[in-house]
């Protein structure tokens, strides 16, 4: 029986199971639906299905630097004991180095082969191994001069749970250092842009009409009012840029101050945490084991 890309497809969606495997089932029982989920059910395949709606908010930030070229990416997976496990951190290796040569965005990487398989079939494969849903949940490419990184809660060499690149122009030697202590600044104090000019407008917009408010109800004049927001706008973009944030090595310096005097400008930074965005599902530990008692 011809085996169609139709069929693979079908089969895919229904089991989780990558291409070439959905393909090889198809023809092991020749083209027989029903068989073909039993043969990779047998083969331990189709174990990713199952675990695909489950929440995966742990698991490690990879990052990886070469000439001028940094990138960082997020696996995730349902417990940090998985994060642990070396077949995972192994896997995190790995997908950093491949999205170092030729990550350009999310897709092109998980379309790119590891070991003979696209990444993202990879990826099925140790659903099924380990036995935890894991997601590829994001890339950042990062280009300058020089860029540096620092990981944050390090759980082997390149990634942790927070991991931060910064590119920086001026020489290399001095930006090595400085970019260092800039990295672990960030990976601190999180800023939410470079500097004022990068800032989300609609974050400015927030933030003004809040102040606005607050100095409103404090019953002077509108005039002193709009000096007084001033201020505060002022102050504002010096706590959440980083080139304004007091440095955390000498909080008598800003960043932007203590680059300059090293001799280098700071031109981007990437800051990437595990889980931040995802929703956790939180679980009442005492309903869970009465659910367990009355066989739910």
């Amino acid at each position: 029986m011809t085996i169609t890309a139709t069929m693979v497809k079908e089969l895919r969606e229904s089991t989780g199971a990558g291409m070439m495997d959905a393909k090889k089932a198809l023809t092991e029982t020749n083209g027989d639906m029903e068989a073909a989920v039993d043969w990779l059910r047998t083969k331990g395949l189709a174990k990713a299905a199952k675990k695909s709606g489950r929440v995966a908010a742990e698991g490690l930030i990879g990052v990886a630097v070469t000439d001028g070229r940094g990138v960082a990416i997020e696996l995730n997976s349902e417990t940090d004991f998985v994060a642990k496990n070396a077949d995972f951190q192994s896997l995190v290796r790995e997908i950093s180095g491949i999205a170092l040569q030729t990550g350009e965005t999310l897709e092109v990487l998980k379309a790119t082969h590891l070991n003979g398989k696209p990444v993202e079939e990879v990826l099925t494969d140790a659903i099924a191994r380990i036995g935890e849903n894991m997601t590829l949940r994001r890339m950042h490419v990062l280009e300058g001069e020089t860029v540096v990184h620092y990981v944050h809660n390090a759980a082997a060499d390149g990634m942790g749970k927070i991991g931060v690149l910064v590119a920086l122009n001026g020489p290399k030697d001095k930006a090595e250092t400085v970019g260092k202590q800039i990295a672990m600044h960030i990976a601190a104090t999180s800023p939410a842009s470079l500097s004022e000019k990068d800032l989300d407008p609609a974050l400015i917009e927030r933030e003004k009409a809040v102040l606005t408010e607050q100095a409103r109800e404090s019953g002077k004049p509108e005039a002193v009012i709009e000096k007084m927001i001033v201020g505060r706008m002022s102050k504002f973009f010096e706590e959440v840029t980083l080139l304004g944030q007091k440095f955390v090595i000498n909080p008598d310096q800003t960043v932007a101050q203590a680059a300059a005097e090293a001799g280098v400008e700071v031109t981007g930074y990437v800051r990437v945490a595990v889980g931040e965005g995802i929703e956790k599902k939180e679980e009442d530990f005492a309903a869970e084991v009465a659910k367990t008692l009355k066989g739910g």
